[in-house]
Order: C-alpha cells, then structure tokens, then sequence
C-alpha cells in the first residue's frame, strides 16, 4: 500500500515498524462541544484506514485521544456554572453518540489527557535536563524552538518564515516568540497538577507525544489528523517527542482535507457552522459517513443540502442492490448453474479494482466507483430472470457487504416491528389473491399504498419498498 506522507510529500510505500502490525496514533477532539461537520472528516476516513488495513489482515493498534483539559474546556465550564471534568465527560458521552451513528468503530485505547499527567511530566523533564526546554518564572515550561534544528520539517516553513508571524502573549515569560508550551502554570480557579515547577497544567500538543509514546511506542507507524493541524500542533509534537526520545516520532503523517459549506470556509460568523447532531437529525448518519468517503481523503469537500441529498439518493442504490440479493437468497434453488463460476470470477474483478484504488493513498472515491460497477454487474447478472442459485447470491451478497463495510457503509438495519407489519400485510394478500378473494387483496393493497409501501410482484413472490 501506498501512503501520501506529508513529512517527505511523496507517496511511500508502508512498511510497518513491526511487519504484520500497524501502530495509528490519530488526533482526536477536544471535547467542549458537539462535534461538527468538519470534524466527522478524520473519524471517518481514519476509521476507514483502519478497516482497510484489517481487511488485508493487518494485526491494528489504533490509538485516538480525548483533549479532556484545554482553555476551550475551562471557558466552557465557567459559561455553564460547572467543572472542567463534568464538561469533558459530557461531550465524550456525545462524541461518542456521533461516532456509533457515523461508524466509526471505537479505538484500542482512547486515552485522556488528564489520565496521563506523569508520562506528560516524564517527558517535559527530560527535554528540560537536555536543554531543550527552559522553566519560566511563572510557572510555564516552554520548548526551545531554535535549539531544534529540524523544526519546521513537517510543514516545510523555513524557521525565518514561521518566526515572523510569531508573538508573545500577554502573560507569557518565552526567550523567544516561536517557543511554545509544554506545561502552564495554574491560575487562579483553574484545575491544577503537581509538577517539579509549581502547580500546572499541560500544554495542548505534549499531551499527544505523551500518549503516543505510551501506548504506541518511542516510534509509531503512522499519525493521522486534519490539514489544520499540520502546524503548529504536529510540528509541536514532533519537535518535542524527537528531541526527548532521540528516534523518528512516526514514519508516515496522513492529513485530511478541509470541508467547505456550500463552498465558503465553514465559520461561525458567517452563519455555516453545523454540527453532525444538526445534520444527523435530518438526514441521518450515514449519508454524512457516505459523504466523507465520496472523496480523495486530501481533498476539499463541499457540503451543501443538495451534496447530501445526493448522497442519500447514491445510498438508496446500493442498498436496493443488497435487498435484490436478499430477495432472490430466499426464493433461490440450491442446486448450482452453468456458468456461475465465470459469474463469481467477474465480480472478483470488481474486488480487485476495489483493492487497487485503496491501495494507492487510500483513494476511496475510486473504491466507492468499483463499488457501484460490482453493483451493476450484480443486477445485471443476479436478477429473477437469470434465477441465480442459493450460493452465488451468498457469494455476491458476502463480497459486496465485505467491500461496503472496508468502507463503514450499509450499517443501517431495515428490520423493525413496522417492517413486520409490512410483511405480515404482504403475505395476507399474498393468501388472498390465491384464494381469489380480490376484495381483500385489493383492501390490503390500500391500507399498504397508504404506508407510502411500493410493491413489485415478480416470478419468486413480491418485493417491496417505501417510497420516498
């Protein structure tokens, strides 16, 4: 597989530290708020990363963190009468709402900033014994930027350019406006941790190198988050965990594209700022997975209520196609065809072009495409008039489910008490029009016609669905 890494902006081929295995550290949320629209974009193609990986039988460790203490996290409690620990839990509770309906599978460890002080600590003190990190007066540690001669590798800035939009703050005691961060001293009414330079807490990016290195290693396989955080919290993170640990911090850096709204940068001032519950709400989860798969991971995408309409409406197909094959798996005869081997050797092809596009930068756009042409050739191939046997339908139903779930599609169960209800109608008129009794068929008909139900009789029984 190949992987576009922003560190050497090339796609590279991955080679894992540990063959067989794969070490993902991915940036996760700073928990204030419900998450938005833009942020769906990560979890889901990270998710999606993952999945693939797992689909070409690669063992994955899959680390995503929780920011659980941050100034947003304090202003949030403060606005509400409350704590930061009762904010945080509230929005991981919520999170992790947004993350089931979205699909996206929870990670092997999701660890909290505040449940890993000491190895923040740990690693803060080592980079201040090696001079790389200075304690100031007021409490603050900060990094010593230009002792750094690698910094800036990451986002391929000169250090002349990132120093002349640097600033000291109010407040701050830094030797230089470029340095930033490991460990701030408390403030009043703020929470606070013992360190060796005064009652604290950490900075934003030593927590990721922090958790990082211990659940993944000195030297992890590949980071993952958006293009927004490619500086200065990437840089951060890569400048202070190198020059603490002395070995490469991760081999591969993968970022994710912006969203636009409606082609306009997505702002709160300008009115287009949606969070994935608003969005959800309307038009369900998985057109929202469906939408951040559509595209080339390092690509810009476009939301707009038109985009997900079409979204839902290119999900509607697919999931005719998986209903197609469940129809005819119950009315199909055991016995195998002539000319089903050839059959399964064409849909074959499809997987084929599946693996080829994810293979090369996970491109799931492309995936998606395969998708829809295996699809097709099922339709094609598999329908009553063809009268496919029991297991080419399974064969054909297992592939394409096996494909939709690499990409976390087709997640949205049918079944409910109101669609055996259905059925239930469906097979009473079924009875009656044997039994020629066509005032009931027909009265059946109505009351289903009233529930929006279409129906389509076909040589192995009907089928049915609701109408948009």
């Amino acid at each position: 597989m190949k992987i576009y890494n922003t560190l050497t902006r090339r796609k590279e081929e991955f080679v894992p530290v540990v063959p067989g295995e794969a070490h993902i550290y991915a940036c996760g949320p700073t928990v204030y708020n419900y998450i938005h629209i833009g942020n769906a974009r990560p979890i889901c193609v990270f998710d999606v990363l993952r999945r693939y990986l797992e689909y070409r039988g690669v063992k994955v460790t899959f680390v995503q963190n929780f920011t659980d203490i941050d100034d947003k996290i304090i202003r949030r409690a403060n606005e509400e009468d409350s704590d930061y620990l009762t904010v945080s839990r509230k929005y991981i509770e919520e999170y992790e709402i947004d993350a089931k309906g979205l699909n996206v599978r929870p990670a092997t460890v999701h660890p909290r900033a505040t449940e890993n002080i000491d190895e923040i600590l740990s690693i803060v003190s080592a980079l201040v014994e090696k001079g790389y990190a200075y304690p100031a007066a007021n409490g603050d540690v900060y990094f010593r930027t230009k002792k750094d001669r690698e910094y800036g590798k990451l986002s391929h800035q000169p250090l002349d350019d990132l120093m002349s939009g640097a600033r000291i703050a109010v407040g701050e005691q830094k030797e230089d406006p470029l340095d930033f961060a490991l460990w701030k001293g408390s403030k009043p009414g703020e929470p606070s941790w013992d360190s060796p330079w005064g009652k604290g807490r950490p900075g934003w990016h030593i927590e990721c190198s922090a958790m990082a290195r211990r659940y993944l290693g000195k030297t992890i396989d590949i980071h993952c988050g958006g293009q927004d955080l490619i500086f200065p919290h990437h840089e951060n993170e890569i400048a202070q965990s190198e020059c603490c640990n002395g070995v490469e911090f991760s081999h591969y850096w993968m970022h994710n594209g912006y969203i636009n709204i409606n082609n306009k940068k997505m702002s709160k001032s300008l009115g287009n700022f949606f969070t994935v519950r608003d969005v959800a709400e309307k038009y369900g989860y998985e057109p929202i997975r469906y939408l951040m798969v559509s595209a080339h991971y390092r690509t810009p995408i476009n939301y707009s209520e038109e985009v997900i309409e079409q979204c839902r409406a290119s999900l509607g197909r697919l999931y005719n196609c998986r209903e197609n094959l469940e129809f005819l798996m119950q009315h199909a005869s055991s016995g195998e065809k002539e000319g089903e081997e050839a059959i399964r050797r064409t849909l074959r092809n499809y997987e084929n072009k599946f693996v080829e596009a994810m293979e090369d930068d996970l491109n799931t756009a492309d995936a998606l495409s395969s998708l829809f042409d295996l699809a097709k050739e099922i339709n094609t191939d598999l329908n009553a008039d063809t009268a496919p046997s029991k297991k080419l339908c399974a064969f054909a139903l297992e592939l394409f489910g096996r494909l939709a779930g690499v990409l976390g599609l087709l997640y949205t169960k049918k079944e409910s008490s109101a669609d055996e209800e259905i059925e239930a109608l469906i097979a009473a008129r079924t009875k009656a029009r044997k039994e020629k009794n066509w005032a009931e068929a027909d009265r059946i008909r109505d009351e289903l016609k009233a529930r929006h139900v279409v129906l389509e009789d076909t040589p192995n029984g009907v089928k049915w669905k609701i109408a948009e």
